[in-house]
């Protein structure tokens, strides 16, 4: 059904660009950003690798409080994701420096834990809350979504199409796609944290697969203020991922 919608979609592009002079609604817009990311294969990836480093600022000051040398991501989809802000799929995240382990964090499909062990289900949903928002573009294509095109704007210089995303649960997500490489440059959402911003730069293809273009650097604000920046140096692209690896034990 995607893949027939998906390509619906593109047909249109070339006959709406010349009677509109590229006035493109949003629905447009998020289709050319699938298909700048990698089409397809971006849209319905299974599993994904993320691999790199990190920096960490405090609630005051404006020194980083940490910068580890290591920072994993393990990341499972759901490929029949509707709600943009809650926990999906499965997720391990390991935070290292100089081989000394710094912190974890997993959700094996079901429960949340930490270093300290299992996340009451309360303080679970609103950390995840407050952290996912980024995949929901992936199915923005499905029945049951809505993309409104805003005001144009601007993200770190670059002149950016405005979409709010709208899932079938009636949650919103700001999304600003480049004018010219259509790459997504943010994701903005409300959170029980504030007002979270997401930015996106230093693009690159990795080598397995050129097609698929990925954030070399991604920028973390909240209510404004930088909380992180998280550097990804490679990424494997569904790859075979042991499930243990989301597990407590693990």
């Amino acid at each position: 059904m995607l893949r027939m919608l998906f390509t619906a979609i593109l047909a249109l592009m070339v006959p709406v660009e010349s009677r509109a002079g590229d006035a493109p609604d949003g629905q447009m817009i998020l289709a050319r950003a699938t298909e700048a990311h990698g089409g397809e294969d971006w849209a319905k990836v299974r599993t994904l690798v993320l691999k790199g480093h990190a920096v960490f600022w405090g609630k005051e000051g404006a020194d980083p409080t940490s910068a580890p040398d290591s920072y994993v991501m393990y990341r499972e989809f759901d490929p029949n994701r509707e709600a943009a802000h809650g926990a999906e799929g499965k997720l391990r995240i390991i935070v290292s420096d100089k081989g000394r382990p710094l912190w974890t964090v997993g959700y094996d499909g079901e429960t949340t834990w930490n270093d300290q062990g299992v996340v009451p289900k309360a303080a679970a949903d609103a950390y995840w809350a407050s952290n996912f928002g980024f995949g929901i573009i992936r199915h923005a294509l499905k029945p049951g979504f809505r993309a409104d095109r805003l005001a144009d704007g601007n993200v770190d210089g670059f002149a950016t199409y405005m979409v709010r995303l709208t899932d079938p649960s009636g949650s919103e997500s700001l999304f600003g796609i480049d004018k010219k490489s259509h790459a997504v440059r943010m994701v903005g959402f409300s959170t029980p944290r504030g007002w979270h911003v997401r930015t996106y730069s230093e693009f690159f293809h990795p080598a397995s697969k050129p097609n698929w273009l990925q954030a070399g650097k991604v920028t973390l604000f909240y209510n404004g203020v930088k909380q992180n920046e998280v550097h990804w140096k490679s990424v494997e692209i569904d790859p075979t991922i042991d499930s243990s690896i989301y597990s407590l034990k693990n």
